[in-house]
């Protein structure tokens, strides 16, 4: 059974930085795509960060580009995203995604491309 695990989230002042964890288990870890996605009360869910576990590759939405980033230690199955400098409007419900294949450029615009889902951790960011 595929389980993915957040956690790390909580309550952080504007300007704060929160790290978020992700532990995976139940399939392949290794030669795969793992994205973190983030869904706003009201809101579509939206893409924030992907990697693939098999190399260094990246992707990252535009928006959050240089204060995001998406990491992954093969050693544990797991994968982080480090949030700096966070807004309120980074407050969000955090979900971390497996692809069950490659990254792709886009990928993070496809919620379908994803196969496996955490349950998600409550971002809370107040000014």
């Amino acid at each position: 059974q595929v389980q993915l695990v957040e956690s790390g989230g909580g309550s952080v002042q504007a300007g704060g930085s929160l790290r978020l964890s992700c532990a995976a288990s139940g399939y392949t870890y290794s030669g795969n795509c793992m994205g973190w996605f983030r869904q706003a009360p009201g809101k579509e869910r939206e893409g924030v960060a992907a990697i693939y576990t098999g190399g260094a590759r990246t992707y990252y939405a535009d928006s959050l580009k240089g204060r995001f980033t998406i990491s992954r230690d093969n050693a544990k199955n797991a994968v982080y995203l480090q949030m700096n400098s966070l807004e309120p409007e980074d407050t969000a419900t955090y979900y971390c995604a497996a692809v069950g294949g490659y990254c792709y450029p886009g990928v993070l615009t496809s919620t379908a491309a994803f196969r496996y889902w955490g349950q998600g951790t409550q971002v809370t960011v107040s000014s």
